[in-house]
Formats: structure tokens, sequence, C-alpha cells
């Protein structure tokens, strides 16, 4: 285990809360009884006021910026917000200003953060400002508001996994996808909530409450990466980091209307996330289309000699090939994971469809395509899931078991039960599988699946049990570690979003994000939610 990630993990002496957990059951949808965290809180009240007045100072007029929410509204993009900057028509520090006044109107409903680093956060976007118009901008990601979820390592600030084990754990140093984002020129405003360790949720029996959707606030975002689908989808933040063990990055981008990518296994480095299933663990990207993505993971790719499951090799271009489209690329269609493995809504299955037809008119050639049931992926992959999880949790366990919240706490003592039998039995069925999936991807270049079940359920009647009993449409490529990304096909019922899968080969990542955007662009824009 690299010793950026060992590090947390080792804090076993973290302070925690004992005594009664709160009950399990939902806050109310306002009220202040939970704020994030602040670090550095900006000036309030008159002097507050002055700041904002002096809004960018010289910089910020000679760049011309819209001032205020309209910033966000008006550049919804990275790459919109990017060539904006590069063409001195946008102010970093007016975008930054925008996500904080969003942040401002719905976090109170929304609890997407569970800390903030605001006011160096403006004073990143100043001197941020004040280089692009001396040198021009680094990249793409220069003065980008984003925000890191809350396993994810930042020096100076929380990083809690929304646990009291971790109560008090302060990060003394950035982990590597915050280095590499922070030195393409990205701003963090903060920590994002997450389910409990990436796992346990919702749960509202946590020192701060799950973050909900912002399509309606009464229903989930899945999870685990809650707060960056949460806040990406309500323009807090042009883009975020998550995790995927079994969909967390996939589960919450479809519910809230998002693009988000899984990484081939090895080409994002953990270094300083804290772990949940070692051999499953990817870190990637959530932000409102493909485009984004990409311009997010190609700043976080690349071999990092502290993490074991680090690729050694170059990082791959991930940005040139993004228009080439998909004249030519064989699509396969997985039908029978949505029409006979699970049940999925009927804009779901709509949304597949469409989907497939949007491609054969692009050129794509589409094939059907089968592979080995869900329910087959399902069992080594929640034995492996369970038997990790509880090495990383034993110790902590162990010493202080009452500090979990309820969810989190009767899924990791199941692990428990996990013998070296059943892992060694689950890493050879993984094998097997993982062949079988690479033998029919050599007659296609991608596979087309759905990516949840259906629209987002309410946050009230979410079984928190539902993915021991029913297979996962998210988990199979996580046992594969090949890139899989989730894209919003469009709104089912009640106006929320539904999406598709999108899978590839390992290492043609490329690929994967190249048919998301000729997708996107052939789908057309959708409007944010609320507007």
């Amino acid at each position: 285990m690299p010793a950026g990630r060992n590090r947390l993990l080792g804090s076993h002496h973290a302070s925690t809360h004992r005594g009664s957990l709160h009950p399990r059951r939902p806050p109310a949808r306002r009220g202040g009884a939970h704020p994030p965290r602040r670090a550095r809180a900006p000036a309030r009240g008159p002097a507050r006021a002055r700041a904002r007045r002096r809004g960018a100072g010289r910089a910020g007029r000679d760049l011309r910026a819209p001032r205020g929410e309209a910033a966000v509204s008006a550049i919804p993009t990275i790459a919109a917000a990017a060539r904006a900057i590069a063409a001195r028509r946008l102010s970093p520090v007016e975008l930054i200003r925008a996500c904080i006044g969003r942040i401002e109107k719905h976090q109170e409903v929304l609890h997407a953060f569970v800390a903030l680093d605001l006011e160096r956060a403006i004073a990143a976007a100043r001197a941020a400002e004040a280089r692009i118009l001396r040198d021009g901008p680094r990249g793409p990601l220069d003065g980008i508001p984003i925000a890191h979820k809350d396993i994810v390592d930042v020096a100076g600030l929380p990083t809690t996994a929304c646990s009291r084990i971790l109560a008090g754990n302060v990060a003394t140093r950035d982990a590597a996808v915050v280095r590499r984002w922070a030195e393409a020129g990205a701003i963090s405003l903060g920590k994002l909530t997450t389910h409990e360790f990436a796992w346990g949720g919702p749960s509202f029996d946590l020192p701060t409450p799950p973050a909900r959707n912002p399509w309606n606030p009464d229903h989930f975002t899945a999870g685990s990466s809650s707060g960056t689908g949460a806040a990406v989808a309500s323009g807090m933040i042009l883009g975020g980091t998550g995790s995927d063990t079994g969909g967390s990055i996939r589960g919450p981008a479809a519910l809230c209307g998002l693009a988000g990518i899984k990484p081939t296994y090895g080409l994002v480095p953990r270094t300083g996330v804290i772990p949940l299933a070692w051999s499953m663990d990817h870190v990637g990207p959530l932000a409102w289309t493909a485009e984004d993505c990409a311009l997010l993971l190609q700043a976080a790719a690349g071999h990092d000699p502290e993490d074991p499951g680090s690729a050694a090799r170059p990082a791959p271009d991930l940005v040139s090939g993004l228009g080439d489209g998909v004249k030519g690329l064989r699509v396969g269609v997985v039908r029978h994971f949505h029409e006979a493995d699970v049940q999925v809504s009927p804009a779901t299955r709509q949304g597949i469809d469409a989907a497939a037809r949007i491609f054969a008119d692009l050129g794509a050639e589409l094939r059907d395509v089968t592979l080995p049931p869900l329910a087959e992926f399902w069992a080594p992959g929640m034995t492996l899931l369970l038997g990790e999880a509880f090495a990383v949790h034993g110790p902590w366990l162990r010493a202080q078991r009452a500090a979990y919240g309820e969810i989190l706490r009767e899924r990791l003592l199941l692990g428990a039960l996990v013998t070296g039998e059943h892992i060694i039995a689950a890493q050879r069925l993984r094998r097997r599988l993982a062949g079988e999936v690479a033998a029919a991807m050599r007659e296609v270049d991608l596979l087309l699946t759905a990516a949840a079940m259906g629209e987002a359920p309410r946050i009230d009647a979410v079984d928190p049990w539902i993915g021991f009993r029913t297979p996962s449409l998210t988990l199979p490529f996580n046992l594969t570690g090949q890139p899989a990304m989730t894209v919003c096909a469009g709104l089912g019922e009640g106006g929320l979003p539904v999406a598709i899968q999108l899978a590839g080969r390992p290492w043609e990542d490329a690929t994967v994000l190249r048919a998301a955007h000729a997708y996107e662009q052939a789908r057309g824009p959708l409007k944010r939610p609320g507007a």
C-alpha cells in the first residue's frame, strides 16, 4: 500500500465522538444544523460587501468578466470557461465568486460540501488572473473552480471520509490528483460530501447529512461521490474528484445528469486517497460534459511510484482526438444487462435505444454483444469488496465500532466472514470473467449498456442493502479494470436524469471519451437543474 494512502489509515488515534448515534432519519431539507466547516473563511457583513465591490481589482476589469452568478450561467463547462479565460473575456476571480454565490444559494439544501476553503480560493483566483494577464494560461484548467471528495487529501484541510473515525484528521500534504490539478491551475473550493468511507450511505447518523440531488432535493444522488455529483450539477463547481470501487463515479453522474469516467485501473494514481477495496479502487473526474472529463483526466493521469497500482507507462493523449467522431467504430450493445439481468426504467431503456440510433447515424457499426450475466460479476465483486474493506477497517472496528454509522458498520462486519478461500475463489472467477470480456471486445471497440436502473429514488426510501441483493450495472468494469463512463441520456419520470454507460478496452480511455463526446454533441445540450 502506498505511503501516501497508508498514512491516514495508520491514524487510528484520531479523535472520535463516542456515545449514542443520531437516529437514522432524513434531516430537514432546510436549516443550518450541519453547515460545512470553513477554512480561512471570507469576510462577512460590510467587509464582505467591500470585498465584493473590489472584485478582482484592475485585472478583473481588464478581463471584462460578467459579474456574479452570470459567469457560471454563461460559461457552464470547463472547456468554454477555459476558452473565455484565454481570450480575456472571463475573469477567474469572477468565475470563482459566481461559484461561491451558488454555494451560498444551494449548500443549505444540497449539503454538497463538508469543508470550504473560500478565502484561499479567491486568493488563488487573483494570482491566476495576474499570471494569465502576464503570461497566458497554463492550460485549460487554469482558473477553473473544482473541489475534492472527502477521502482525498488536501493539505491543511480535514480529511474525515464523513466519519467520526477520522474526526480531527487534517491532511499534511496533497493527494497526487490534487497536486496535479493545482499545478494545472485548477482552484479548489473545499471538500465534498461522501458516503462514509466511500461506501456507507445514504446515512443520517453521521456528523454531516447526505448530499441531495439538485434535480429534486427529495431524491438521492447515488454514491459514494455524492457531494461531487450535487456540486457539479448545481454549478457550485465545474468539476470534481470522485472515486469508483463499484460505481461511485458513474452512479452519481447517472442520477445527477453528468458525465463521469472511471479510468483504466492504474491510469490515475490513488496516492493520498483513503482506500476502500484496493484492487478495485479508481480515481476519476465528474463534470458537466465528456470534454470536461477529458481535460480533468488528462491533468490527473500518469505514473506515481507511491501507488503500487499505478501503471509505469506514459499518460495517453486524451484530448487531441476528442472531436474525431465515431465513424467506423464498432459499438457492442449489451442488451441482456438491461433486458434480462436487471429491470430498468422505461426511460432508461428508451435512452439506450436512442443512443444506439445516434451512434448508428454517426457512422458507427452496431452489434449485439453477450457477456457473462451481471450476477456472475456480482458474486466475486462483492466478495472482494467485503474482504478488502474489512482488511482496511478491521483495526478501527475492533477499537471503536460504535463510532461508525450504522450502515457502514453492518456492511464492514460482513467482511469478517470472508475467508482466504473465498478471496482466492473470487480472484480466479474475476480472472475468468475478465478474459471473457476481453474476448468479446476483440469484436467491438466499445460496449454500450445502462449506467443505472433508472431515475433517482427518494432519499428517504433508498434501500441501503439493494446492492447486496441486486447485481450492479457498473461493478463489472471495476473487476476488469477497463475504462467505463456514464453520460446523461436525457430526463425521465419526474424530470430526473437517466444515463447510458460506455466501456472500452484497457488503456483506450481516449476512445471512450471520444465516443461520449460525439454522443453528447448529437444529443444536444442539457439545461442545468433549475435553469
